[in-house]
């Protein structure tokens, strides 16, 4: 399912009416949500805005439990091997799904072999951004300097395979540039202070993490992965408007154990529709870069089978060459 249709889809779902007894009373307790993401990166934040938001509907506590590491096969073995009783859930980001085979143990994962799809949560356009130290003010500008200085031009990544990466990855081929992926497993935050040093030249990131660095002067966006320019956004170019039809964003899904009660997986799906329509939510992801898109679980899957079909010839090359 492209993204262009998900605003169709999101206006053909309807609500249930009723739920079963089973599903009732839930939650009658503290939800743990885990998470392969760091500590303040891109999608930790967000997770924690939707958390947070999701815990006042149902005046429980949700916990959140980030087991970044290992390409996100830490976080992803502990979620699948969890009691599936509704109470631990699995914030998968995109490249749980989508990154390269045998680049860590049981990942990329599949639906519905590995979990059971609860909800597609939110997109977050890649932001392609520099050190200002460069003197690179424009996508255009990256390009010409890298075709002068092929393979010289560095930038930073959350990880090998992950969208950070595949954005890199999608641009050399589009450009027709070479660039050097250098990958940070503690996220946006650890590369910072390379980027200052001059020892990376660009960080390519979802905007929650990198906004307020753009803001404060000590990184300079010079473009975003949407089909168009953001309207929380409006003087940072679409990469689109430089080569053509280019469009990365990453995204995050809330899936669950396998074994998870579907009377359960409908309910939360149905409660985290209206946290993430809820003016307040929308708003405060917006502002971050990142943009709300709740799917039934039959769409939700669909949609990750999909990001898979569209990634797959990259990551085979990205495996290939390796």
């Amino acid at each position: 399912m492209k993204l262009v249709a998900i605003a169709a889809v999101i206006g053909s779902l309807v609500l249930p009416t009723a739920l079963p007894a089973s599903a009732q009373n839930y939650p009658s307790g503290p939800v743990k949500i885990i998470s392969d993401s760091a500590p303040g990166s891109a999608p930790d934040v967000i997770l924690r805005v939707v958390a947070e938001a999701l815990g006042q509907q149902w005046s429980q506590q949700i916990v959140v439990m980030n087991q970044p590491g290992a390409g996100g096969s830490l976080a992803a073995r502990a979620a699948s091997g969890a009691t599936p009783d509704g109470y631990t859930f699995f914030m998968a980001v995109s490249s749980t799904f989508v990154t390269m085979k045998g680049a860590a143990p049981n990942i990329p994962a599949q639906v519905p072999r590995d979990f059971v799809p609860v909800s597609f949560v939110s997109e977050q356009p890649m932001f392609i951004t520099v050190s200002p130290e460069t003197g690179i003010h424009s996508l255009a500008d990256l390009i010409a300097l890298a075709k002068e200085k092929p393979g010289e031009i560095s930038y930073a990544v959350a990880g090998r395979g992950r969208q950070s990466h595949l954005t890199g990855e999608l641009l050399e081929r589009r450009a027709g540039i070479k660039l050097l992926m250098v990958p940070y497993s503690g996220g946006p935050a650890a590369a910072m202070g390379d980027l200052s040093t001059g020892r990376v030249s660009m960080l390519i990131e979802g905007g929650t993490a990198l906004i307020g660095a753009m803001q404060g002067g000590r990184l300079r966006g010079i473009a975003v992965g949407s089909e168009s320019r953001l309207a929380e956004f409006p003087d940072l170019a679409a990469a689109a408007e430089t080569v053509p039809k280019f469009r990365s964003a990453g995204w995050l899904a809330l899936v669950a154990p396998l074994g998870t009660p579907d009377a359960i997986v409908q309910k939360v799906n149905a409660d985290l529709r209206k946290v993430l329509t809820s003016p307040d939510v929308r708003t405060k992801l917006a502002a971050l870069g990142s943009y709300t898109h709740p799917l039934s679980p039959a769409d939700t899957q669909t949609f990750i089978q999909q990001e898979q079909q569209t990634w797959g010839p990259i990551l085979d090359d990205l495996a290939r060459s390796q």
